[in-house]
């Protein structure tokens, strides 16, 4: 076990003694909505701009984001489910007495409450759960059987720090429901030691990774890219308002208001897997798909 990495992993576990939280302790699951209150920023939904949102009066626009915030978080659900499924394995061939093995176990517990957190707040907001379907539930289960190396934790990544990204803006805005965001408080509190291990063990496993194996990786992460940045509101949220799915998501995808909130959601991550080189290669089309990447460039 590399040093740095032991180092890492010792601040990592001292910061989850210190600042770790029990949700069903530290939100009023009890309290009723605040009327005339959001689910998620206005201006960060996904129709904010369009005919479409100029056409909902103020109940439907805010039943919209609520249907909205729950989309987010059963894609954090379905993500954080993988991820619990890749530390376990990674941790099931490492030495249990380092540090960097119980600080994998420590983040799959707080990838567990985190999960409740979300499913309860999805249960509060009254939606129903929205999850990738087909092809993409396909793919988050492959790599959940099989993903190892860069592949593995620039896809974490990926997710992480763009709800991440989305949630540090909600738990400051106050136009924001208060439980959402007490719950994006303590998901950002919490997800900010997973993307600081996430960052630096994928820095050292594309340092080891051979050429070939990089490539393949590549094409793996482009993938997962192209599903977080497209399908972070499942279609079925717009029946919510009177709209059909397939008419709401082409409405949002041509949105240039909801294609800047995807790009500005992506910018960290984007920068750090391009530093990295691994927008690049065989990936490059779906990254070019996912809406993640600055319109100036690739």
């Amino acid at each position: 076990m590399t040093p740095d990495r032991e180092r890492t992993a010792a601040r990592l576990l001292r910061s989850s003694a210190a600042h770790s939280y029990d949700p069903e302790v530290e939100i009023d699951w009890a309290a009723p909505a605040a009327p005339g209150l959001f689910y998620v920023p206005p201006h960060r939904s996904s129709l904010y701009g369009t005919p479409f949102w100029e056409r909902l009066d103020d109940a439907q626009r805010i039943t919209l984001t609520r249907h909205e915030a729950a989309s987010i978080a059963g894609l954090g659900i379905w993500f954080e489910t993988i991820l619990m499924q890749l530390l376990v394995r990674a941790y099931h061939r490492q030495d249990p007495t380092t540090g960097h093995a119980q600080y994998a176990l420590t983040e799959i517990a707080d990838e567990c409450r985190h999960s409740i957190m979300f499913g309860k707040m999805i249960e509060k907001l009254g939606t129903p759960v929205y999850r990738p379907t087909g092809v993409n539930a396909a793919l988050g289960a492959w790599i959940g059987a099989t993903g190892t190396g860069p592949r593995m934790f620039a896809a974490i990544l990926i997710c992480e720090e763009i709800l991440d990204a989305l949630q540090r803006e909600a738990m400051a805005d106050e136009r924001v429901q208060p439980l959402v965001r007490a719950v994006s408080r303590i998901h950002v509190v919490e997800e900010a030691r997973h993307v600081r291990y996430a960052r630096e063990e994928l820095a050292r496993q594309v340092r080891a990774a051979g050429r070939h194996r990089l490539a393949f990786d590549r094409l793996v992460i482009g993938r997962a890219a192209h599903l977080c940045g497209t399908h972070l509101i499942h279609p079925d949220v717009y029946r919510a308002v009177g709209l059909d799915p397939a008419v709401g998501r082409r409405a949002a995808r041509a949105n240039p208001r909801f294609r800047e909130t995807i790009r500005w959601a992506g910018e960290r991550v984007v920068s750090y897997l391009d530093d990295l080189d691994l927008i690049s290669g065989p990936g490059l089309p779906f990254w070019r798909r996912s809406g993640l990447l600055p319109t100036c460039g690739r």
